[in-house]
């Protein structure tokens, strides 16, 4: 399917899970800010879950489509979705067709949104990545944010693509992205470079999220966070949901766009489970940090694994019940039957029986 951009939204870029294994070089990973709305929203569609998708902020874009046929589903932010005027759900597989239109507005909560599309978004890699990284200028379109006039195509989808449409992700298995609920963090690695007193106020005071936040990082405004001496070290690493404390004792939270080393002392880590309810907070709405053990983070993130996983076998019983193939009806789970299907422009009969 090929698809035009006739407006841009405030923010949209093409974004997978993240170029990895080149920040030795300097190369920052990027990446969906809200990965597990990625991976779910591409495991609908039977996509590999890091499959290119677009990353909306806030307005989202309008698309129109001019050749060919894909299932779409929109994850993320509740952002209100539109095909051809008409309203469609959130987290729910639809069909788009040739001369289709697609419109999302802006969320009612949240501030990202992901569009994914069987067969992911085709744009060449770049060190492993589709993902765009703008302040490099590389990656996604021509590394910047979409345009009007822009036109993506998509990647060879699963072959039973169709059998998507209808599929839904029950709430049960939607991440939680509540503005309310505090940051876990991890202390260190120089939490010894601050006062007893400056941790206490780290993980006992509200900080708002400041109007320069972006895909680099949120910077916070709140207490001041005290420091042993001064604020600058040895520039060393600087990974996903780093706290760095600069001189005016205000943290700042490091994102998928962060650079690779930083010389300023690191209080602590946000839990990389919590890096999405983070991402999908606006600037002005407040935070909150609540210390957790390297035993809870893993446990933690292991659940955002699990949802994963507990979409993928949906989507493998939604197949065997039956989903719209094709434009015809495929064959609903039973005892036994018989079933035509091409792929690749092959045909084959398929059989199945019942095993007592």
């Amino acid at each position: 399917m090929r698809f035009r951009v006739e407006k841009s939204g405030m923010l949209t870029t093409v974004q997978d899970l993240g170029r990895r294994g080149y920040q030795l070089q300097g190369v920052p990973v990027a990446g969906a800010m809200d990965a597990c709305a990625l991976r779910l929203g591409n495991l609908m569609l039977g996509n590999d879950e890091g499959a290119a998708a677009l990353e909306t902020t806030l307005l989202g874009p309008t698309l129109i489509v001019e050749e060919g046929s894909a299932c779409c589903v929109v994850t993320g932010a509740d952002s209100p979705i539109k095909k051809n005027n008409v309203p469609v759900e959130p987290w729910r597989v639809f069909r788009l067709n040739k001369g289709d239109t697609l419109a999302l507005s802006a969320p009612k909560n949240g501030v990202r949104s992901y569009l994914c599309f069987s067969g992911g978004i085709d744009v060449p890699l770049v060190m492993g990545s589709r993902s765009t990284y703008t302040r490099g200028r590389f990656g996604g379109l021509e590394g910047r944010a979409l345009k009007p006039g822009d036109c993506l195509t998509l990647g060879l989808p699963d072959p039973l693509w169709e059998s998507s449409e209808g599929l839904e992700c029950p709430s049960s298995l939607r991440p939680l992205r509540d503005p309310r609920t505090p940051l876990r963090v991890l202390l260190g690695p120089q939490d010894d470079a601050f006062t007893p007193e400056g941790i206490e106020t780290f993980l006992t005071s509200e900080y708002v999220i400041s109007s320069s936040a972006d895909r680099m990082g949120y910077r916070m405004e709140g207490p001041v966070i005290a420091h042993k001496a001064g604020p600058d070290i040895v520039s060393d690493a600087v990974v996903l949901g780093t706290v760095q404390v600069p001189g005016h004792g205000q943290p700042i939270v490091m994102l998928a766009d962060r650079q690779t080393t930083g010389g300023y002392t690191k209080l602590a880590t946000v839990c990389t489970a919590d890096i999405g309810v983070l991402a999908q907070r606006l600037p002005g709405q407040t935070v909150r940090f609540a210390r957790i053990s390297a035993v809870d983070a893993v446990k933690y993130l292991a659940e955002e694994s699990r949802l994963c996983e507990e979409m993928r076998r949906l989507r493998a019983a939604w197949r065997v019940q039956g989903a719209s193939s094709g434009g015809a009806r495929a064959a609903q789970a039973q005892n036994s039957g018989a079933l035509r299907v091409i792929v690749d422009g092959a045909a084959h009969n398929v059989t199945w029986e019942r095993l007592e």
